[in-house]
């Protein structure tokens, strides 16, 4: 990974993170489905970490899922995320994270279409979006 890893406290997150942002990418919250800023956009361009601007998934791997969540096949580089296991709500899921500030952004779920048979299943608010003109 080109950038270096971000470590704040608790109170620097808390300073620069909106409520949303901060229960979603601090404290592994997610959104409402349907409900959010990017599960409809399919305009050209770069999601970026809401936490630190890390560039995570591209537009080109977007696609519907119906899940009410924004979904990628794949992330925009294989050092971009990293994974941990979650056991909670009484199952085992595979969690993303942001590599670069370790921020929370979703689970990846084997229902994909191909080419990966995966899907990112990520919250809106853990991202921001950069249109490409």
């Amino acid at each position: 990974m080109k950038d270096n890893k971000i470590e704040k406290s608790k109170a620097e997150w808390e300073k620069i993170l909106t409520d949303d942002e901060y229960r979603v990418l601090r404290e592994q919250g997610t959104e409402p489905a349907f409900d959010n800023e990017f599960y409809d956009n399919f305009k050209d361009g770069i999601y970026l970490c809401a936490g630190c601007g890390n560039e995570l998934f591209s537009a080109e791997d977007k696609f519907k899922s119906g899940t009410g969540w924004p979904s990628y096949t794949k992330p925009i580089d294989e050092e971009a995320v990293e994974t941990s296991i979650d056991k909670s709500l009484l199952q085992t899921r595979v969690e993303v994270h942001c590599n670069r500030c370790g921020g929370h952004l979703g689970h990846i779920f084997e229902d994909g279409p191909e080419p990966t048979g995966l899907r990112y299943c990520i919250n809106s608010t853990a991202l921001n979006f950069k249109e490409e003109k």
